[in-house]
């Protein structure tokens, strides 16, 4: 891989680009990759100042775990004033991993827990290795979610499960977070990020603005009354077969030039 030019990038982020995927690793092992206020504006400037040429992103992370979320010594003198906005530098930023210009997918591994749950919910698709556990132990804390975790996490487990987990502090396994629809993919540890890496390529191959629907449309749509939805769906669908990109696509799949779908 070679290394990767962002401005602003903390020494707690490691950027590196293989082709047209870009790797971005949370680099603060010591802390169990423990998320604090510069890793989370650095992430903002890596989203914001992403080069072209790139068509998509892996987030993974160094050493044992993936994330054991929020560092808490950030906590120790903030008011409510500073809280809110603190939560909302969050926001700001996952919601640029969420509905940013590439998509984006997370390597799990290790402890995802807290507000590194958080910061995977945003991405798009989500590898977990077997080592990977999931926990919201804020409530044990005195402490809530800030990091998106009440919008995108009940979308994905449910409202009740999420509540479960922050009541009782309960742990879930990579098998059960698969089995529950926080992960879409499951490997054996250290296989990570060849998996993720094996997915972005797949993904950057698409068409962009397939990869723009997918990513922007699709989950507005999901929440809409059926009415809009099918408005939306069809206005989204007329514009991407409209693209250029897209009608040659087609026209080599017509003539038997384009990859056939197969199970694999």
């Amino acid at each position: 891989m070679d290394e990767l030019v962002v401005p602003q990038l903390p020494p707690s982020l490691l950027a590196e680009r293989q082709g047209d995927v870009a790797v971005l690793r949370l680099n603060r092992a010591h802390k169990r990759n423990a998320l604090d206020d510069d890793i989370v504006r650095g992430l903002d400037n890596f989203f914001t100042a992403l080069p072209d040429g790139i068509a998509a992103v892996v987030l993974a992370a160094v050493g044992d775990n993936f994330s054991a979320g929020l560092d808490l010594f950030e906590l120790k003198e903030r008011d409510v004033t500073e809280g809110i906005a603190h939560s909302s530098l969050w926001h700001r930023t996952f919601e640029k991993i969420q509905f940013g210009r590439i998509p984006v997918v997370a390597v799990l591994h290790g402890a995802v827990v807290g507000g590194g749950l958080e910061l995977a919910a945003a991405a798009h698709v989500r590898v977990a290795e077997r080592s990977a556990y999931y926990a919201l132990p804020e409530g044990s804390r005195g402490i809530y979610v800030g990091g998106g975790g009440s919008v995108r996490l009940p979308r994905l487990i449910g409202v009740a499960r999420m509540i479960d987990m922050m009541l009782t502090g309960r742990t879930y396994s990579a098998e059960e977070g698969q089995a529950m629809g926080l992960t879409t993919y499951l490997v054996d540890p250290g296989q990570g990020l060849a998996k993720g890496l094996e997915i972005a390529r797949r993904i950057a191959s698409n068409a962009p603005l397939t990869n723009f629907a997918v990513m922007h449309a699709l989950p507005r749509i999901a929440e809409c009354d059926p009415a809009a939805g099918y408005m939306m769906e069809a206005l989204m669908s007329a514009i991407a077969q409209a693209d250029p990109e897209a009608k040659a696509r087609l026209k080599d799949f017509l003539e038997k030039r384009g990859p056939k779908v197969k199970h694999t």
